[in-house]
């Protein structure tokens, strides 16, 4: 890989009791480039998303060892502030929950938990991820109305919006677009086209067709162990693995 890696996994274990969820996960994670994980399900693919904002901390039992750096820093090391961590990371779920206050104050709500307090700051911030996210158009002249009567991909594309206000390096995405129309699903694929020149991009995604869109490198997961990781058209089109094999053509779901 020729790229800068922005996230560095290394020697990563997750452990529930004695269950082994993650299995000495080595990995680096470029910079500005649409990074997907694939695997069958209940394979590890979100809790290696979720490990990489410390997303799960607060599970009973959880045993998590090894580190993973972000712009050099480990973000499990002991003196690592939390909040802090997940500033840097915007995450975008299966399904978009909207907070339930306006459209307008969605989009505020992390730059004024931030210090922000300016009306004309606070203004200038929505418009501009609203328009990131292609969506000052349809809802600048209701913009104090509610965010839960939007259709549930305009929400989904609000929750980006209220993720990138603020101002994260990272989007961590989880089948984001799972519940979402075709139509919706193409808005957000493109939108995170183009976001990776800004951002890294993290996705979870059980749709090769997606993954082969979207990505620049694939990361293939089974049973909690990294099989095979490489730019797309090489994992998806000329896997190295007999079991990336077997993945790819459907004989394992």
């Amino acid at each position: 890989m020729t790229q800068t890696p922005h996230i560095a996994v290394k020697d990563l274990n997750v452990r529930i009791g004695d269950h082994h969820l993650l299995k000495n996960i080595n990995i680096n994670i470029p910079d500005k480039c649409v990074t997907s994980i694939i695997g069958p399900s209940g394979c590890g693919k979100t809790t290696l998303l979720k490990s990489l904002n410390r997303l799960l901390d607060d599970i009973p039992n959880i045993n998590i060892s090894g580190s993973v750096l972000v712009d050099g820093e480990d973000i499990y090391a002991p003196q690592t502030e939390v909040t802090h961590v997940r500033k840097k990371m915007g995450l975008l779920a299966q399904r978009p929950f909207p907070l339930p206050m306006s459209i307008y104050d969605n989009v505020a709500y992390g730059p004024r938990i931030h210090g922000t307090r300016s009306k004309k700051d606070l203004n200038g911030l929505v418009e501009r991820y609203l328009k990131a996210v292609g969506l000052w158009e349809e809802v600048k002249h209701r913009l104090h109305g509610s965010a839960n009567a939007l259709s549930i991909g305009q929400q989904q594309r609000l929750c980006l919006a209220r993720g990138l206000a603020v101002e994260p390096e990272i989007i961590l995405g989880d089948e984001s677009t799972s519940a979402l129309d075709p139509i919706s699903t193409k808005i957000i694929e493109d939108l995170i086209i183009r976001l990776k020149e800004s951002y890294t991009i993290v996705l979870v995604t059980h749709i090769l067709r997606q993954a082969r869109r979207v990505s620049d490198y694939i990361i293939f997961v089974y049973m909690g162990e990294i099989i095979e990781f490489g730019p797309t058209e090489e994992v998806l089109l000329n896997p190295k693995k007999q079991l990336t094999k077997e993945y790819v053509k459907g004989f394992i779901s």
